[in-house]
C-alpha cells in the first residue's frame, strides 16, 4: 500500500488531508513538525511526503532542504502545502528541492489530483531506460546522478525527469506548456510556468557549474533546448 507522511502543525489541516486521501486508499501518517518528520524517516521511508512550509522552529524549506541534501532522500517526492502564493514564494519552495505545491486554501480533489500525478511519475522514472548519453553528458536512472566527464552530479527526482525527457528531445525548443505536459503530466492549459522556470534554473545551475559549455539553451519567446 502507498505510505504518505503528511506534515503540518495546523491539526484540522491534517485531519481534513488524512481523511480524504485515506479515503482513496492510502495509508497515511499524520505528522505535526519537521522534527518528527525527520525522525520518522529513519525508520520507514514512504511513496511521498506532504510539507507545509509556514511551520514553527523549522519550516518547510528548511526541512525540504535538509532531505535533498541527503542521498537517502534525494528522490523522495515532496509536495508543499503552502499559504504563499507569490512567484517568489513559489520559486523559493521549488529551489528548495519540491516536486510541486499545493496553495491554501485548496480543494481536496486538487490535492488529491496533484498527489496522483506525482506517484505516477516517479513510478514510471523506476521502469525508464537506465542511462542516456549525449556527447559528455550521461544520465543514470538508477541513481538519480548526471555525469559530465569526471564530474558527478545528483539531481531531483524532478531535475531527472526533466533532463531526461530534454535528452530525448535533443535540439527540439520545448515551450513550458509543453514541459508540463509531458514531464508533470498537466492537462493541457493547465499548471504554472514558474515551475518549469525555477527547475529549469536549479538544473543549469547544477550541470554548468565550474564549466564554460551551456548544455541547456533559452529560446526567448518559446522555451528550452539542449544543446547536442
Amino acid at each position: 500500500m502507498t505510505l504518505l507522511y503528511v506534515v503540518d502543525d495546523d491539526p484540522d489541516v491534517l485531519e481534513a488531508v488524512g481523511r480524504a486521501l485515506k479515503s482513496e486508499g492510502y495509508l497515511v501518517d499524520l505528522l505535526p513538525s519537521g522534527f518528527v518528520l525527520l525522525d520518522s524517516l529513519e525508520r520507514r521511508v514512504p511513496d511521498l511526503v506532504i510539507l507545509d512550509i509556514m511551520m514553527p522552529e523549522m519550516d518547510g524549506i528548511s526541512v525540504c532542504r535538509r532531505l535533498r541534501e541527503d542521498p537517502r532522500y534525494i528522490s523522495l517526492p515532496v509536495v508543499f502545502l503552502t499559504a504563499k502564493g507569490t512567484t517568489d514564494d513559489v520559486v523559493n519552495g521549488l529551489d528548495a528541492g519540491a516536486d510541486d505545491y499545493v496553495v491554501k486554501p485548496f480543494e481536496l480533489s486538487e490535492l488529491r489530483a496533484r498527489i496522483a500525478a506525482v506517484l505516477r511519475r516517479s513510478d514510471r522514472d523506476a521502469k525508464s531506460a537506465n542511462v542516456l548519453q549525449m556527447n559528455d553528458l550521461r544520465l543514470d536512472s538508477d541513481t538519480y546522478r548526471v555525469y559530465i566527464h569526471d564530474r558527478e552530479i545528483q539531481l531531483t527526482s524532478t531535475e531527472h525527469r526533466l533532463l531526461r525527457y530534454m535528452m530525448e528531445h535533443p535540439g527540439q525548443a520545448l515551450s513550458p506548456s509543453h514541459l508540463l505536459q509531458a514531464v508533470w503530466e498537466y492537462p493541457p492549459n493547465t499548471g504554472d510556468p514558474d515551475l518549469v522556470r525555477a527547475h529549469m534554473r536549479n538544473l543549469r545551475a547544477k550541470i554548468e557549474r565550474g564549466t564554460s559549455k551551456k548544455y541547456l539553451r533559452t529560446i526567448h519567446g518559446v522555451g528550452y533546448m539542449i544543446s547536442t
